[in-house]
């Protein structure tokens, strides 16, 4: 079965790719170069999708398992704010391209969207591994956890057989056996509250939740901070707006020092400030 997304031109589909694939588990999700491919659950159903861009046309073809059609309502509306495609490109490159610090990043990646989620829980999971170490060795241990409780899903993909363990199937998990993964004990416990808040109802990680009450929700559980908590904020709640002051990478891009300088010149880029921290955070990965 496929499908065709239609998006507002244009797409930095490469860096979408990347950004979303380098940050998960080669078992669950893949890109290589040009197509995207992931498992997911949707429904109680468990199938896998394949991504491509549709050569001259504005959109996204889709390929997806039969599991998948009976919630194919859903996934539609889950991969359009998985791949941003409803972002008024142009309008966000004009703003931001308006302020010199941002107009050679903003023109080097023309279409940077805001990688998305299929999961919110999936996002926050990702956001606590991550916490404090690097990219290579939060993925390191992300890898683990979707091997070990990741539930196995058949598809034609070598490598790709493993869905991303959901908050329900994490609660039941002891702090020693998350440890036995990698996770220090403090970052275990906040796997585990995490988890069990997610799966009781008490947090709602989905596209849409108030952005301000999902962020002081997730502040108050033991060992998530504000960046952590802005961070989902922005992949997991489409909040195009959320801005991580206090992050050293965005300092260091624009040479500051102190976070209320960068929330100072944050202000120009608003409503799109989400979007302003990922051409940067782009700039800094590729040494510019």
């Amino acid at each position: 079965m496929a499908l065709r997304l239609a998006y507002r031109p244009p797409l930095a589909w490469s860096a979408l790719g990347h950004f979303l694939a380098g940050r998960g588990a080669a078992a669950c999700e893949q890109f290589d170069g040009r197509t995207y491919r992931r498992t997911l659950s949707m429904g109680g159903r468990c199938g896998w999708i394949s991504v491509t861009p549709d050569d001259g046309k504005a959109a996204l073809r889709v390929e997806l398992s039969p599991e998948l059609r009976p919630v194919n309502d859903e996934l539609v509306l889950r991969l359009r704010r998985l791949f941003d495609l409803d972002a008024p490109a142009k309008d966000i490159a004009v703003q931001l391209a308006g302020d010199p610090r941002l107009a050679a990043v903003v023109a080097g990646s023309p279409g940077l969207r805001i990688p998305g989620t299929m999961d919110g829980f999936d996002i926050a999971l990702r956001a606590v591994i991550g916490q404090q170490i690097s990219v290579k060795a939060a993925t390191t241990v992300y890898s683990r956890i979707v091997s070990r409780y990741g539930r196995f899903v058949p598809t034609p993909f070598e490598g790709l057989d493993r869905v991303s363990p959901s908050a329900a199937d994490l609660a039941r998990v002891s702090i020693e056996d998350l440890r036995a993964q990698g996770l220090m004990q403090a970052r275990a416990r906040t796997i585990q509250a995490l988890s069990t808040a997610v799966a009781s109802g008490r947090l709602r990680l989905a596209h849409g939740e108030p952005p301000e009450q999902v962020m002081a929700g997730l502040i108050e559980l033991p060992g998530i901070g504000p960046w952590t908590a802005q961070y989902v904020a922005m992949r997991a709640l489409g909040d195009r707006d959320v801005f991580p002051r206090a992050d050293l990478g965005l300092l260091r891009a624009l040479g500051l020092r102190r976070a209320r300088d960068l929330e100072d010149a944050s202000q120009a880029w608003r409503p799109w400030r989400a979007y302003a921290a990922l051409y940067l955070w782009q700039a800094q990965a590729a040494g510019g």
